[in-house]
């Protein structure tokens, strides 16, 4: 009773420098029966022959009775007498869930009322087609799996038996991609199995899968202090004696079990993933649309998942060839270093969307990299960061030459005095504050016009829409580009056309060309261009 009622400042006082776990000290968990009770009993029974019951009686105060009482078995009782504040806790539905959420993987069994069991007739008395007849049979109901698949050896367990534990986990859901099964028990003690599941670009809804117990014994799946932010991102089981229990942030961020664990987990989980690469790359690459965004969120948030990673992360490119950053870097070097010798990669977001772009690109012979999840414009800054005269160019930034300059340039056949004359025309057309229109000398087989928006200025505002710290900079104005190729043949022909009309009719139909290649003509514009281009298309009626 002492340690009942002991003091939660003197409990602290004695504990505050022992890794040991609240857990499995009694007089806590014993105590917190008067959180919902008024009263309660202990009725016990040695197994000594000739021992007498006793009960313990209690209604939270330090005072007790004890009596002896007539029990016919061995063992003890405790009943709690719950308040009717309380009474919720005497419901089936409640008491079920608190002990299928806590109690679910306990190593002792659990019996909560009965269940339904149908078996043959004992007698053997059969139906009218001559089965024997089913007959129920109340059985004890078992609500705990007292060996969950964590707690076995691994060379004891096959590939079936992780699925059906994760089905256990969480059913109804899609089969985890793979799996890593923890065993350590020194210089800590850590049991547990963690899944990867597939993540596609999904985050925060995949978040706070992974169920803390200590002992078997459910305690949280909330381990974001406990493991690395990206690793929250897998589902499982993690069980660990060492790690302390409800304390603070703080604590848990200095304790020294707490980064051990951490950091094998991190370690763990690198090595899976290159020994899946190494072993077996082309299964690799079929997992890697499902997986890469655990991989970059690792990488951008813990250097030494990135010391490891950085061998195994896959760039996919637009003809869906797979590519280490050294790999890739080795294949575009001769074609893609500028002439002040660094090495442009050049990306896209959206293939359908940029597809012209590519195509100009790849008329160039340059490589581009499909890149649309959420975070690779932060992994891009990192790469960029840490590899040398290495940058990244969404291919629609500007134009190809303009992305990855050479040391020859295209000659124009418009003089400054063509550009000046064409530069209203073009301006005419489209909001001053939102394009600025730039002349450039590209191949005549490019398009004639193109709508372009700077890498600097499109990695601002991505990085301000996802909270990357950029607020200080104010709402970013939508500027574009709106390049004309200065050698093109149709820019000759707006140059040279008969009458203003006719200038401004072609002007008008290439600028909204450039618009549509981008999406971004739309509404009553897009509505006048397709009337528009219905009329040059029909052919005229002779009079």
């Amino acid at each position: 009773n002492q340690i009942a009622f002991s003091g939660a400042e003197e409990f602290v006082e004695k504990y505050k420098d022992k890794a040991e776990a609240i857990i499995g000290h009694f007089g806590l968990g014993f105590y917190s029966s008067f959180m919902v009770s008024d009263k309660v009993n202990i009725i016990t029974k040695s197994h000594k022959k000739g021992a007498k019951a006793v009960k313990w009686e209690s209604n939270g105060t330090p005072e007790f009775t004890i009596e002896e009482v007539e029990k016919e078995n061995r063992g003890t009782d405790i009943v709690l007498h719950v308040s009717e504040d309380s009474s919720e806790f005497l419901e089936d539905a409640r008491i079920s869930s608190i002990l299928n959420k806590y109690c679910k993987f306990l190593p002792h069994p659990i019996i909560f009322g009965e269940k339904s069991n149908w078996i043959d007739d004992p007698e053997g008395e059969k139906d009218e087609e001559g089965h024997v007849k089913k007959v129920e049979e109340k059985v004890p109901n078992q609500i705990n799996n007292t060996e969950p698949t964590w707690v076995k050896k691994p060379s004891d367990l096959k590939d079936e038996d992780y699925k059906g534990f994760y089905n256990e986990l969480y059913p109804f859901t899609d089969e985890p991609l793979f799996n890593i099964h923890l065993n350590v028990d020194y210089p800590f003690n850590l049991t547990g199995i963690l899944y990867f599941p597939k993540l596609k670009n999904n985050i925060e809804v995949q978040k706070n899968k992974i169920q803390l117990y200590s002992n078997q014994v459910f305690i949280t799946d909330s381990v974001e202090n406990i493991v690395p932010d990206f690793l929250t991102l897998l589902h499982g089981v993690i069980d660990s004696p060492d790690i302390p229990l409800n304390v603070s942030r703080s604590y848990l961020q200095s304790d020294s079990n707490v980064k051990k664990i951490s950091n094998h987990i991190t370690k763990k989980v690198a090595d899976k993933l290159g020994s899946m690469f190494k072993n077996d790359r082309e299964d690799f690459q079929k997992k890697w649309d499902d997986i890469k965004v655990f991989i970059q969120y690792g990488m951008l948030s813990e250097d030494k998942f990135y010391d490891k990673a950085k061998d195994f992360n896959l760039f996919k490119t637009s003809e869906g060839d797979y590519y280490t950053t050294e790999e890739f870097k080795e294949k575009v070097s001769a074609a893609q270093t500028d002439k002040d010798g660094k090495l442009v990669i050049l990306y896209s977001n959206d293939l359908d969307e940029q597809h012209a772009f590519i195509a100009t690109a790849r008329d160039r012979g340059y490589e581009v990299l499909e890149m649309n999840s959420p975070l690779d414009v932060h992994l891009i800054s990192m790469l960029e960061q840490k590899l040398e005269k290495v940058s990244f160019a969404r291919v629609d930034a500007d134009t190809i030459d303009k992305l990855i300059q050479k040391e020859e340039e295209q000659p124009s056949k418009l003089s400054e005095e063509d550009e000046k004359t064409l530069k209203p025309v073009f301006e005419s057309l489209v909001n001053k504050e939102q394009f600025v229109v730039q002349f450039e000398s590209m191949s005549e087989t490019d398009v004639p016009m193109m709508v372009t928006q700077s890498e600097f200025m499109r990695r601002m505002k991505e990085q301000q829409a996802m909270g990357g710290g950029m607020n200080f900079m104010g709402n970013l104005p939508e500027m574009h580009n709106l390049v004309v190729n200065s050698n093109h043949p149709l820019i000759s022909e707006i140059l040279n056309a008969k009458s203003k009309k006719k200038q401004e009719g072609l002007a008008k139909q290439a600028t909204d060309l450039a618009l549509l290649a981008q999406g971004m003509l739309k509404g009553e514009e897009l509505t006048t261009f397709i009337k528009r281009s219905v009329e040059i298309l029909t052919p005229k009626k002779s009079k």
